[in-house]
């Protein structure tokens, strides 16, 4: 009983509701919208994985791909999610200064692998590689591209939270909204390691083994 009112207490001083599954409903809330995410992605791929042999002999993955550039872009945006990881320990130590430090860095580290992808889609066309070139570039651009939507979405997010705890703005409970933009920036970074496996990876060394 003791046990029970002291949980109570920790709800009521945090001002949040929890369910019954011991989470807030906030938490609660972005928990099932990111499983909603993972069925629309998981569409998504397969789309891609059914039209991925669909191109011209010149215009495939293994002749635009660059895996290199890509790696590195894709190191960039692993690595926000360890400056997330500080921004949420900040965060917990009710230190302000550091979270918003490491925010803009995984804000940052976000926008250099945005602008990673708006080059390589640059590139890709350049060399004849368009939206409507063939069923594999529709499926391709769609696929990550809207990954890269999602990205900027975060990024947004992430330098609204930093202004408002700049200002002393935020909603609720500042320790459960930073956590909270955690999780969808990891979300988003774990749905990169999938699409980076399935659609550069994977398509690279079926070509190696192919011209092998």
């Amino acid at each position: 009983m003791a046990d029970t009112a002291v949980h109570a207490d920790e709800h009521v001083d945090h001002g949040g509701h929890y369910s019954s599954t011991g989470l807030s409903n906030n938490k609660l809330a972005m928990w099932m919208f990111l499983g909603s995410e993972c069925l629309l992605f998981g569409g998504l791929i397969s789309t891609y994985m059914l039209y991925r042999g669909r191109h011209s002999e010149n215009l495939g993955p293994d002749q635009v791909w660059d895996i290199p550039f890509t790696s590195a872009s894709s190191f960039v945006l692993l690595m926000s999610s360890l400056t997330m990881v500080l921004a949420v320990s900040s965060a917990v130590r009710d230190d302000d200064r550091n979270t918003k430090v490491w925010l803009s860095v995984t804000a940052l580290l976000g926008a250099l692998f945005v602008a990673g992808q708006v080059y390589e889609f640059t590139t890709f066309y350049r060399e004849g590689l368009g939206f409507t070139t063939s069923l594999f570039s529709s499926s391709f651009y769609t696929l990550t591209g809207f990954h890269g939507v999602h990205v900027s979405v975060g990024i947004i997010m992430l330098m609204s939270l930093v202004g408002m705890i700049s200002k002393n703005k935020v909603v609720g409970d500042k320790k459960e909204t930073v956590e909270l933009f955690g999780l969808y920036w990891h979300f988003v970074d774990v749905v990169w390691l999938f699409l980076f496996t399935f659609v550069y990876v994977w398509a690279s060394a079926g070509a190696t083994i192919a011209h092998g």
